[in-house]
Protein backbone atom coordinates (compact mmCIF):
# COMPACT_ATOMS: atom_id res chain seq x y z
CA UNK A 1 0.00 0.00 0.00
CA UNK A 2 2.82 2.38 0.84
CA UNK A 3 4.60 1.59 -2.46
CA UNK A 4 1.42 2.34 -4.41
CA UNK A 5 1.07 5.64 -2.59
CA UNK A 6 4.62 6.72 -3.47
CA UNK A 7 4.13 5.59 -7.08
CA UNK A 8 1.08 7.83 -7.42
CA UNK A 9 2.98 10.78 -5.95
CA UNK A 10 5.88 10.29 -8.38
CA UNK A 11 3.48 10.01 -11.32
CA UNK A 12 1.76 13.24 -10.28
CA UNK A 13 5.11 15.03 -9.99
CA UNK A 14 6.17 13.78 -13.42
CA UNK A 15 2.93 15.04 -14.97
CA UNK A 16 3.30 18.36 -13.19
CA UNK A 17 6.89 18.82 -14.34
CA UNK A 18 5.98 17.90 -17.90
CA UNK A 19 3.18 20.47 -18.00
CA UNK A 20 5.40 23.13 -16.42
CA UNK A 21 8.14 22.47 -18.97
CA UNK A 22 5.65 22.70 -21.84
CA UNK A 23 4.65 26.23 -20.93
CA UNK A 24 8.18 27.35 -20.04
CA UNK A 25 9.81 29.31 -22.90
CA UNK A 26 12.83 30.47 -20.93
CA UNK A 27 16.41 29.84 -22.06
CA UNK A 28 19.93 30.12 -20.75
CA UNK A 29 22.65 31.98 -22.66
CA UNK A 30 26.20 30.81 -22.08
CA UNK A 31 28.94 33.14 -23.39
CA UNK A 32 32.64 32.24 -23.54
CA UNK A 33 34.13 34.56 -26.13
CA UNK A 34 34.27 33.98 -28.97
CA UNK A 35 31.61 31.28 -28.38
CA UNK A 36 27.96 31.65 -27.50
CA UNK A 37 25.54 28.87 -26.57
CA UNK A 38 21.86 29.17 -26.07
CA UNK A 39 20.14 26.32 -24.12
CA UNK A 40 16.53 25.98 -23.07
CA UNK A 41 15.91 26.46 -19.40
CA UNK A 42 14.28 23.04 -19.10
CA UNK A 43 17.31 21.27 -20.56
CA UNK A 44 19.66 23.30 -18.37
CA UNK A 45 17.74 22.35 -15.26
CA UNK A 46 17.72 18.66 -16.18
CA UNK A 47 21.42 18.74 -17.01
CA UNK A 48 22.18 20.49 -13.73
CA UNK A 49 20.29 17.90 -11.72
CA UNK A 50 21.90 15.04 -13.62
CA UNK A 51 25.32 16.61 -13.17
CA UNK A 52 24.81 16.99 -9.46
CA UNK A 53 23.96 13.32 -9.09
CA UNK A 54 26.91 12.27 -11.23
CA UNK A 55 29.32 14.34 -9.15
CA UNK A 56 27.78 13.03 -5.93
CA UNK A 57 28.14 9.42 -7.08
CA UNK A 58 31.72 10.01 -8.15
CA UNK A 59 32.52 11.57 -4.77
CA UNK A 60 30.92 8.66 -2.96
CA UNK A 61 32.90 6.18 -5.05
CA UNK A 62 36.16 7.97 -4.31
CA UNK A 63 35.31 8.15 -0.59
CA UNK A 64 34.47 4.45 -0.40
CA UNK A 65 37.64 3.57 -2.30
CA UNK A 66 39.80 5.56 0.10
CA UNK A 67 37.99 4.06 3.13
CA UNK A 68 38.25 0.51 1.83
CA UNK A 69 41.44 -0.48 3.75
CA UNK A 70 39.97 0.80 7.00
CA UNK A 71 36.68 -1.00 6.31
CA UNK A 72 38.50 -4.26 5.55
CA UNK A 73 40.51 -3.95 8.76
CA UNK A 74 37.35 -3.26 10.75
CA UNK A 75 35.64 -6.21 9.09
CA UNK A 76 38.54 -8.47 10.08
CA UNK A 77 38.49 -7.18 13.64
CA UNK A 78 34.76 -7.76 13.82
CA UNK A 79 35.17 -11.30 12.52
CA UNK A 80 37.92 -11.89 15.08
CA UNK A 81 35.69 -10.62 17.88
CA UNK A 82 32.87 -12.85 16.69
CA UNK A 83 35.20 -15.86 16.60
CA UNK A 84 36.50 -15.02 20.08
CA UNK A 85 32.97 -14.67 21.44
CA UNK A 86 31.97 -17.97 19.85
CA UNK A 87 35.08 -19.66 21.25
CA UNK A 88 34.32 -18.24 24.71
CA UNK A 89 30.77 -19.52 24.57
CA UNK A 90 31.85 -22.97 23.36
CA UNK A 91 34.69 -23.21 25.89
CA UNK A 92 32.41 -22.57 28.87
CA UNK A 93 29.70 -24.83 27.46
CA UNK A 94 32.16 -27.69 26.98
CA UNK A 95 33.59 -27.02 30.43
CA UNK A 96 30.14 -27.39 32.02
CA UNK A 97 29.57 -30.55 29.99
CA UNK A 98 32.78 -32.03 31.39
CA UNK A 99 34.57 -32.12 28.03
CA UNK A 100 37.74 -30.60 29.40
CA UNK A 101 40.05 -31.47 26.51
CA UNK A 102 37.73 -29.91 23.94
CA UNK A 103 37.23 -26.87 26.15
CA UNK A 104 41.00 -26.41 26.40
CA UNK A 105 41.47 -26.68 22.63
CA UNK A 106 38.63 -24.23 22.12
CA UNK A 107 40.31 -21.71 24.42
CA UNK A 108 43.65 -22.11 22.65
CA UNK A 109 42.53 -21.94 19.01
CA UNK A 110 41.63 -18.22 18.79
CA UNK A 111 43.79 -15.15 19.05
CA UNK A 112 43.22 -13.28 22.33
CA UNK A 113 40.80 -10.37 22.24
CA UNK A 114 40.77 -7.75 25.01
CA UNK A 115 37.06 -8.24 25.67
CA UNK A 116 37.17 -12.04 25.93
CA UNK A 117 40.76 -13.08 26.62
CA UNK A 118 40.35 -12.93 30.40
CA UNK A 119 37.29 -15.19 30.49
CA UNK A 120 38.86 -17.54 27.93
CA UNK A 121 41.96 -17.77 30.10
CA UNK A 122 39.76 -18.59 33.11
CA UNK A 123 38.02 -21.35 31.13
CA UNK A 124 41.39 -22.71 29.98
CA UNK A 125 42.69 -22.68 33.56
CA UNK A 126 39.70 -24.63 34.83
CA UNK A 127 39.93 -27.14 31.97
CA UNK A 128 43.69 -27.67 32.45
CA UNK A 129 43.19 -28.15 36.20
CA UNK A 130 40.42 -30.67 35.60
CA UNK A 131 42.78 -32.59 33.29
CA UNK A 132 45.49 -32.49 36.00
CA UNK A 133 47.87 -30.81 33.54
CA UNK A 134 49.93 -28.81 36.00
CA UNK A 135 52.13 -27.11 33.40
CA UNK A 136 49.31 -25.77 31.28
CA UNK A 137 47.26 -24.93 34.38
CA UNK A 138 50.13 -22.76 35.66
CA UNK A 139 50.39 -21.06 32.25
CA UNK A 140 46.66 -20.29 32.16
CA UNK A 141 46.76 -19.09 35.78
CA UNK A 142 49.46 -16.58 34.80
CA UNK A 143 47.28 -15.34 31.93
CA UNK A 144 44.31 -14.91 34.26
CA UNK A 145 46.47 -12.99 36.74
CA UNK A 146 47.30 -10.51 33.97
CA UNK A 147 43.60 -9.56 33.83
CA UNK A 148 43.21 -8.69 37.53
CA UNK A 149 42.84 -5.02 36.67
CA UNK A 150 40.14 -5.87 34.12
CA UNK A 151 37.78 -7.19 36.80
CA UNK A 152 38.94 -10.79 37.19
CA UNK A 153 40.73 -10.37 40.53
CA UNK A 154 37.87 -11.80 42.61
CA UNK A 155 37.22 -14.60 40.11
CA UNK A 156 40.91 -15.56 40.18
CA UNK A 157 41.00 -15.66 43.99
CA UNK A 158 37.82 -17.75 44.17
CA UNK A 159 39.24 -20.17 41.59
CA UNK A 160 42.55 -20.41 43.44
CA UNK A 161 40.71 -21.16 46.69
CA UNK A 162 38.54 -23.79 45.03
CA UNK A 163 41.51 -25.55 43.43
CA UNK A 164 43.51 -25.38 46.67
CA UNK A 165 40.65 -27.08 48.52
CA UNK A 166 40.47 -29.81 45.89
CA UNK A 167 44.20 -30.40 46.36
CA UNK A 168 43.84 -30.24 50.17
CA UNK A 169 46.05 -27.16 50.40
CA UNK A 170 43.92 -25.60 53.10
CA UNK A 171 46.39 -22.87 54.08
CA UNK A 172 46.59 -21.63 50.48
CA UNK A 173 42.80 -21.67 50.22
CA UNK A 174 42.44 -19.63 53.40
CA UNK A 175 45.05 -17.11 52.21
CA UNK A 176 43.21 -16.63 48.91
CA UNK A 177 39.89 -16.16 50.71
CA UNK A 178 41.43 -13.64 53.12
CA UNK A 179 42.70 -11.65 50.12
CA UNK A 180 39.22 -11.79 48.63
CA UNK A 181 37.66 -10.57 51.89
CA UNK A 182 40.12 -7.67 52.02
CA UNK A 183 39.40 -6.80 48.40
CA UNK A 184 35.60 -6.90 48.31
CA UNK A 185 34.27 -8.73 51.35
CA UNK A 186 32.96 -12.27 51.63
CA UNK A 187 29.85 -13.39 49.80
CA UNK A 188 27.96 -16.63 50.27
CA UNK A 189 30.09 -18.73 47.90
CA UNK A 190 33.26 -17.49 49.60
CA UNK A 191 31.81 -18.31 53.02
CA UNK A 192 31.08 -21.86 51.89
CA UNK A 193 34.67 -22.27 50.72
CA UNK A 194 35.89 -20.77 54.00
CA UNK A 195 33.94 -23.39 55.94
CA UNK A 196 35.72 -26.16 54.01
CA UNK A 197 39.13 -24.52 54.48
CA UNK A 198 38.67 -24.07 58.22
CA UNK A 199 37.41 -27.63 58.56
CA UNK A 200 40.54 -28.87 56.83
CA UNK A 201 42.71 -26.80 59.17
CA UNK A 202 40.81 -27.97 62.25
CA UNK A 203 39.78 -24.43 63.20
CA UNK A 204 36.41 -25.55 64.53
CA UNK A 205 35.50 -22.35 66.37
CA UNK A 206 35.76 -20.44 63.10
CA UNK A 207 33.72 -23.16 61.35
CA UNK A 208 30.90 -22.71 63.86
CA UNK A 209 30.98 -18.93 63.37
CA UNK A 210 30.90 -19.20 59.57
CA UNK A 211 28.03 -21.69 59.66
CA UNK A 212 26.03 -19.25 61.78
CA UNK A 213 26.63 -16.56 59.14
CA UNK A 214 25.53 -18.87 56.33
CA UNK A 215 22.39 -19.79 58.25
CA UNK A 216 21.70 -16.11 58.94
CA UNK A 217 21.93 -15.32 55.21
CA UNK A 218 19.68 -18.34 54.45
CA UNK A 219 22.47 -20.02 52.51
CA UNK A 220 21.97 -23.07 54.75
CA UNK A 221 18.69 -24.35 56.12
CA UNK A 222 18.53 -25.04 59.87
CA UNK A 223 18.50 -28.76 59.08
CA UNK A 224 21.68 -28.42 57.00
CA UNK A 225 23.46 -26.13 59.46
CA UNK A 226 22.68 -28.03 62.66
CA UNK A 227 24.93 -31.11 62.14
CA UNK A 228 27.84 -29.03 60.82
CA UNK A 229 27.63 -26.53 63.68
CA UNK A 230 27.15 -29.31 66.22
CA UNK A 231 30.26 -31.12 65.03
CA UNK A 232 32.27 -27.90 64.94
CA UNK A 233 31.29 -26.97 68.50
CA UNK A 234 31.97 -30.52 69.69
CA UNK A 235 35.44 -30.53 68.14
CA UNK A 236 36.16 -27.07 69.56
CA UNK A 237 35.16 -28.30 73.02
CA UNK A 238 37.43 -31.32 72.66
CA UNK A 239 40.28 -29.03 71.75
CA UNK A 240 39.85 -27.17 75.04
CA UNK A 241 39.97 -30.25 77.28
CA UNK A 242 43.26 -29.14 78.81
CA UNK A 243 41.97 -25.65 79.57
CA UNK A 244 38.89 -25.82 81.86
CA UNK A 245 38.61 -22.03 82.23
CA UNK A 246 38.85 -21.53 78.48
CA UNK A 247 36.37 -24.33 77.95
CA UNK A 248 33.82 -22.65 80.23
CA UNK A 249 34.37 -19.26 78.57
CA UNK A 250 33.70 -20.80 75.18
CA UNK A 251 30.67 -22.68 76.53
CA UNK A 252 29.16 -19.45 77.87
CA UNK A 253 29.76 -17.72 74.52
CA UNK A 254 27.60 -20.28 72.71
CA UNK A 255 23.99 -19.62 71.78
CA UNK A 256 21.24 -20.83 74.11
CA UNK A 257 20.24 -23.36 71.48
CA UNK A 258 23.73 -24.86 71.37
CA UNK A 259 23.98 -25.04 75.15
CA UNK A 260 20.61 -26.80 75.28
CA UNK A 261 21.81 -29.53 72.89
CA UNK A 262 22.36 -32.69 74.93
CA UNK A 263 25.34 -34.00 72.95
CA UNK A 264 27.24 -30.72 73.32
CA UNK A 265 26.45 -30.45 77.01
CA UNK A 266 27.61 -34.04 77.47
CA UNK A 267 30.87 -33.32 75.62
CA UNK A 268 31.50 -30.24 77.74
CA UNK A 269 30.69 -32.00 81.00
CA UNK A 270 32.98 -34.92 80.19
CA UNK A 271 35.79 -32.55 79.20
CA UNK A 272 35.40 -30.66 82.47
CA UNK A 273 35.24 -33.91 84.44
CA UNK A 274 38.40 -35.15 82.70
CA UNK A 275 40.08 -31.89 83.71
CA UNK A 276 38.94 -32.45 87.32
CA UNK A 277 36.39 -29.63 87.44
CA UNK A 278 33.35 -31.63 88.57
CA UNK A 279 31.49 -28.61 89.95
CA UNK A 280 31.35 -26.90 86.54
CA UNK A 281 30.45 -30.20 84.89
CA UNK A 282 27.59 -30.51 87.36
CA UNK A 283 26.32 -27.02 86.47
CA UNK A 284 26.49 -27.70 82.74
CA UNK A 285 24.48 -30.91 83.05
CA UNK A 286 21.90 -29.38 85.38
CA UNK A 287 21.32 -26.43 82.99
CA UNK A 288 20.96 -28.77 80.03
CA UNK A 289 18.56 -31.10 81.85
CA UNK A 290 16.42 -28.14 82.83
CA UNK A 291 15.92 -27.53 79.08
CA UNK A 292 15.36 -31.13 77.98
CA UNK A 293 15.61 -34.54 79.62
CA UNK A 294 18.30 -36.84 78.26
CA UNK A 295 19.39 -40.22 79.65
CA UNK A 296 23.04 -39.82 78.61
CA UNK A 297 23.28 -36.57 80.57
CA UNK A 298 21.65 -38.17 83.58
CA UNK A 299 24.20 -41.00 83.54
CA UNK A 300 27.09 -38.53 83.14
CA UNK A 301 25.78 -36.69 86.21
CA UNK A 302 26.92 -39.60 88.38
CA UNK A 303 30.21 -40.40 86.62
CA UNK A 304 32.33 -37.41 87.66
CA UNK A 305 35.38 -38.21 89.77
CA UNK A 306 37.66 -41.22 89.78
CA UNK A 307 38.43 -43.28 92.88
CA UNK A 308 40.66 -41.25 95.15
CA UNK A 309 39.87 -37.97 93.33
CA UNK A 310 37.47 -35.19 94.40
CA UNK A 311 34.07 -35.69 92.85
CA UNK A 312 32.63 -32.26 93.50
CA UNK A 313 29.50 -31.58 95.47
CA UNK A 314 28.19 -35.16 95.71
CA UNK A 315 25.59 -34.37 98.35
CA UNK A 316 24.31 -31.50 96.26
CA UNK A 317 24.03 -33.78 93.26
CA UNK A 318 22.15 -36.37 95.30
CA UNK A 319 19.70 -33.72 96.46
CA UNK A 320 19.20 -32.45 92.91
CA UNK A 321 18.77 -35.97 91.51
CA UNK A 322 16.17 -36.78 94.16
CA UNK A 323 14.23 -33.67 93.08
CA UNK A 324 14.30 -34.96 89.53
CA UNK A 325 13.16 -38.37 90.79
CA UNK A 326 9.96 -36.80 92.07
CA UNK A 327 9.32 -35.59 88.51
CA UNK A 328 10.34 -38.83 86.73
CA UNK A 329 10.03 -41.59 89.37
CA UNK A 330 10.47 -44.53 86.98
CA UNK A 331 13.53 -43.42 85.08
CA UNK A 332 16.12 -46.22 85.10
CA UNK A 333 19.05 -43.92 84.20
CA UNK A 334 18.22 -41.54 87.04
CA UNK A 335 17.93 -44.41 89.57
CA UNK A 336 21.30 -45.78 88.42
CA UNK A 337 22.84 -42.32 88.79
CA UNK A 338 21.42 -41.97 92.29
CA UNK A 339 22.85 -45.39 93.19
CA UNK A 340 26.29 -44.33 91.97
CA UNK A 341 26.19 -41.02 93.82
CA UNK A 342 25.05 -42.64 97.06
CA UNK A 343 27.80 -45.22 96.71
CA UNK A 344 30.38 -42.43 96.22
CA UNK A 345 29.07 -40.85 99.44
CA UNK A 346 29.14 -44.27 101.15
CA UNK A 347 25.38 -44.26 101.69
CA UNK A 348 25.29 -48.02 101.24
CA UNK A 349 21.64 -48.64 102.01
CA UNK A 350 20.30 -45.93 99.76
CA UNK A 351 22.73 -46.91 97.01
CA UNK A 352 21.55 -50.55 97.14
CA UNK A 353 17.88 -49.60 97.06
CA UNK A 354 18.33 -47.24 94.11
CA UNK A 355 20.36 -49.79 92.13
CA UNK A 356 17.85 -52.57 92.79
CA UNK A 357 15.04 -50.22 91.69
CA UNK A 358 16.97 -49.39 88.53
CA UNK A 359 17.33 -53.11 87.73
CA UNK A 360 13.64 -53.68 88.39
CA UNK A 361 12.65 -50.96 85.92
CA UNK A 362 15.34 -51.28 83.22
CA UNK A 363 17.91 -54.09 83.65
CA UNK A 364 21.29 -53.01 82.28
CA UNK A 365 24.87 -54.21 82.41
CA UNK A 366 26.02 -50.99 84.12
CA UNK A 367 23.44 -51.37 86.91
CA UNK A 368 24.38 -55.03 87.48
CA UNK A 369 28.09 -54.19 87.66
CA UNK A 370 27.49 -51.22 89.95
CA UNK A 371 25.38 -53.33 92.31
CA UNK A 372 27.89 -56.21 92.21
CA UNK A 373 30.72 -53.87 93.19
CA UNK A 374 28.61 -52.49 96.02
CA UNK A 375 27.84 -56.02 97.25
CA UNK A 376 31.54 -56.83 97.17
CA UNK A 377 32.14 -53.87 99.45
CA UNK A 378 29.39 -55.19 101.75
CA UNK A 379 31.02 -58.67 101.80
CA UNK A 380 28.10 -60.30 100.00
CA UNK A 381 30.27 -62.10 97.46
CA UNK A 382 27.78 -64.79 96.46
CA UNK A 383 25.14 -62.23 95.53
CA UNK A 384 27.78 -60.07 93.82
CA UNK A 385 28.79 -63.03 91.62
CA UNK A 386 25.17 -63.45 90.50
CA UNK A 387 25.06 -59.84 89.36
CA UNK A 388 28.44 -60.16 87.60
CA UNK A 389 27.05 -63.15 85.70
CA UNK A 390 23.89 -61.25 84.86
CA UNK A 391 26.00 -58.37 83.53
CA UNK A 392 28.01 -60.81 81.39
CA UNK A 393 24.81 -62.23 79.89
CA UNK A 394 23.62 -58.74 78.95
Amino acid sequence: MRALFWLLILAALAVGLALAARYNDGYVLLVLPPWRAEVSLNLFLLASIAGFFVIYLLARAVSHTLALPRAVAEFRRRRQREKAALALRDAWRLLQEGRYGQALRCAEKVQPEPATSGMLALAGWRAAHALRDAERAADWATRVREHDAAGLHAARLMTEAEFALEDRRFEDARDALHQLAAHQGRHIAALRLSVRAEQGLGNWREVARLVRQLEKHQALTPEQAAPIRSRAVREALRGLREDPSGLMRYWRELDDGDRAEASLALETARALAAAGDCREAQRVIEDALDESWDASLVLAYGECGQPGEPAGDVLGRIAQAEKWLQRVPRDGALLLTLGRLCRQQQLWGKARSYLEAALAIAPSRAAHVELAQLLDQLDESALAVRHYRAAAVL
